[in-house]
Protein backbone atom coordinates (compact mmCIF):
# COMPACT_ATOMS: atom_id res chain seq x y z
CA UNK A 1 0.00 0.00 0.00
CA UNK A 2 0.98 3.44 -0.94
CA UNK A 3 2.31 5.84 2.18
CA UNK A 4 -1.14 8.39 1.13
CA UNK A 5 -3.44 4.90 1.44
CA UNK A 6 -1.53 3.77 4.84
CA UNK A 7 -2.47 7.45 6.56
CA UNK A 8 -6.05 7.53 5.61
CA UNK A 9 -6.25 4.03 6.45
CA UNK A 10 -4.80 4.93 9.93
CA UNK A 11 -7.09 8.26 9.92
CA UNK A 12 -10.13 5.93 9.80
CA UNK A 13 -9.39 4.10 12.31
CA UNK A 14 -8.79 6.26 14.30
CA UNK A 15 -12.66 8.00 13.32
CA UNK A 16 -13.92 4.72 13.95
CA UNK A 17 -12.70 4.32 17.70
CA UNK A 18 -12.41 8.00 18.78
CA UNK A 19 -15.75 9.38 17.00
CA UNK A 20 -18.01 6.40 15.85
CA UNK A 21 -17.75 4.10 19.14
CA UNK A 22 -18.27 6.28 21.73
CA UNK A 23 -21.18 7.83 19.79
CA UNK A 24 -22.84 4.50 19.30
CA UNK A 25 -22.43 4.09 23.28
CA UNK A 26 -23.90 6.82 23.98
CA UNK A 27 -26.81 6.15 21.67
CA UNK A 28 -27.79 2.75 23.32
CA UNK A 29 -27.45 4.14 26.60
CA UNK A 30 -30.38 6.60 25.85
CA UNK A 31 -32.25 4.34 24.26
CA UNK A 32 -32.12 1.96 27.60
CA UNK A 33 -33.07 4.94 29.53
CA UNK A 34 -36.57 4.75 27.24
CA UNK A 35 -37.95 1.49 29.22
CA UNK A 36 -39.03 -1.83 27.57
CA UNK A 37 -35.90 -2.83 25.15
CA UNK A 38 -38.24 -5.73 23.30
CA UNK A 39 -40.22 -3.21 21.39
CA UNK A 40 -37.29 -0.15 21.24
CA UNK A 41 -36.47 0.41 17.65
CA UNK A 42 -33.63 2.81 18.21
CA UNK A 43 -32.25 0.50 20.86
CA UNK A 44 -31.96 -2.54 18.54
CA UNK A 45 -30.93 -0.18 15.57
CA UNK A 46 -28.09 1.39 18.00
CA UNK A 47 -26.97 -2.24 18.57
CA UNK A 48 -26.87 -3.09 14.80
CA UNK A 49 -24.83 0.05 14.12
CA UNK A 50 -22.62 -0.80 17.37
CA UNK A 51 -21.95 -4.13 15.35
CA UNK A 52 -21.23 -2.84 11.96
CA UNK A 53 -18.88 -0.16 13.35
CA UNK A 54 -17.01 -3.02 15.71
CA UNK A 55 -16.61 -5.56 13.01
CA UNK A 56 -15.35 -2.39 10.43
CA UNK A 57 -12.94 -1.95 13.50
CA UNK A 58 -11.83 -5.27 13.68
CA UNK A 59 -11.65 -5.39 9.82
CA UNK A 60 -9.02 -1.90 9.26
CA UNK A 61 -6.80 -3.14 12.36
CA UNK A 62 -5.83 -6.07 10.48
CA UNK A 63 -5.57 -4.07 7.19
CA UNK A 64 -2.98 -1.96 9.37
CA UNK A 65 -1.54 -4.23 11.03
CA UNK A 66 -0.71 -6.79 7.92
CA UNK A 67 0.35 -3.24 5.85
CA UNK A 68 3.37 -3.19 3.65
CA UNK A 69 4.11 0.74 3.31
CA UNK A 70 5.98 1.24 -0.35
CA UNK A 71 7.43 5.45 -1.09
CA UNK A 72 6.43 5.54 -4.26
CA UNK A 73 8.07 8.44 -4.40
CA UNK A 74 11.78 6.73 -3.77
CA UNK A 75 11.03 4.19 -6.62
CA UNK A 76 12.84 4.50 -10.39
CA UNK A 77 11.39 6.61 -12.37
CA UNK A 78 13.45 6.58 -15.48
CA UNK A 79 11.87 6.47 -19.14
CA UNK A 80 12.67 2.61 -19.58
CA UNK A 81 11.64 1.46 -16.33
CA UNK A 82 8.70 -1.64 -16.22
CA UNK A 83 5.38 -0.53 -15.08
CA UNK A 84 5.43 -1.88 -10.96
CA UNK A 85 3.22 -1.07 -8.03
CA UNK A 86 2.71 3.05 -7.28
CA UNK A 87 3.62 3.59 -10.78
CA UNK A 88 1.54 6.28 -12.28
CA UNK A 89 0.57 5.14 -15.91
CA UNK A 90 -0.71 7.25 -19.07
CA UNK A 91 -2.22 5.07 -21.11
CA UNK A 92 -3.49 5.75 -25.07
CA UNK A 93 -6.48 4.19 -26.13
CA UNK A 94 -5.45 2.69 -29.75
CA UNK A 95 -9.18 3.37 -31.11
CA UNK A 96 -9.88 6.77 -29.59
CA UNK A 97 -6.65 7.74 -28.84
CA UNK A 98 -7.83 9.48 -25.73
CA UNK A 99 -5.73 9.35 -23.18
CA UNK A 100 -5.66 8.61 -19.32
CA UNK A 101 -3.21 8.27 -15.97
CA UNK A 102 -4.13 5.72 -13.69
CA UNK A 103 -1.92 5.00 -10.28
CA UNK A 104 -1.52 1.35 -9.64
CA UNK A 105 -2.15 1.24 -5.67
CA UNK A 106 -3.33 -1.50 -3.19
CA UNK A 107 -7.11 -2.97 -3.29
CA UNK A 108 -8.05 -1.04 -0.35
CA UNK A 109 -7.04 2.53 -1.24
CA UNK A 110 -8.50 1.91 -5.20
CA UNK A 111 -10.68 4.83 -6.40
CA UNK A 112 -11.46 5.36 -9.70
CA UNK A 113 -12.67 8.78 -9.57
CA UNK A 114 -9.49 9.71 -8.14
CA UNK A 115 -7.39 7.90 -11.02
CA UNK A 116 -6.27 4.63 -8.89
CA UNK A 117 -6.70 1.51 -10.06
CA UNK A 118 -6.12 -2.10 -7.76
CA UNK A 119 -3.16 -3.87 -8.30
CA UNK A 120 -5.30 -6.69 -8.98
CA UNK A 121 -7.79 -5.42 -11.54
CA UNK A 122 -7.38 -6.31 -14.70
CA UNK A 123 -5.55 -3.30 -16.59
CA UNK A 124 -3.01 -3.27 -13.35
CA UNK A 125 -2.54 -6.92 -14.12
CA UNK A 126 -1.73 -6.38 -17.93
CA UNK A 127 0.41 -3.21 -17.45
CA UNK A 128 3.01 -5.10 -14.79
CA UNK A 129 6.32 -5.53 -16.30
CA UNK A 130 5.71 -3.29 -19.22
CA UNK A 131 7.60 -0.60 -20.21
CA UNK A 132 6.41 2.73 -21.89
CA UNK A 133 5.86 2.19 -26.26
CA UNK A 134 4.49 -1.29 -24.98
CA UNK A 135 0.69 -2.23 -26.40
CA UNK A 136 -1.43 -4.08 -23.54
CA UNK A 137 -4.77 -5.84 -24.45
CA UNK A 138 -7.48 -5.51 -21.78
CA UNK A 139 -10.43 -7.99 -21.47
CA UNK A 140 -13.13 -5.52 -20.74
CA UNK A 141 -16.96 -6.06 -20.15
CA UNK A 142 -17.26 -4.38 -23.55
CA UNK A 143 -14.92 -6.64 -24.84
CA UNK A 144 -11.13 -6.39 -25.45
CA UNK A 145 -9.53 -3.26 -25.16
CA UNK A 146 -5.81 -2.06 -26.63
CA UNK A 147 -3.64 0.77 -25.11
CA UNK A 148 -0.76 1.95 -25.53
CA UNK A 149 1.81 2.89 -22.65
CA UNK A 150 2.46 6.70 -23.09
CA UNK A 151 4.12 7.07 -20.05
CA UNK A 152 5.12 5.67 -16.17
CA UNK A 153 5.72 7.98 -13.88
CA UNK A 154 6.45 7.32 -9.86
CA UNK A 155 5.74 10.51 -8.11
Amino acid sequence: MTKAGYERLEAELRRLKNEERPAVIQAIAEARAHGDLSENAEYHAAKERQGWIESQIIELEDKYSRAQVIDVSKMNGSADSAVKFGATVTLADEDTEEEKSWQIVGDYEADVREGKISISSPIARALIGKTEGDVVEVAAPGGARSYEIVRVEYK
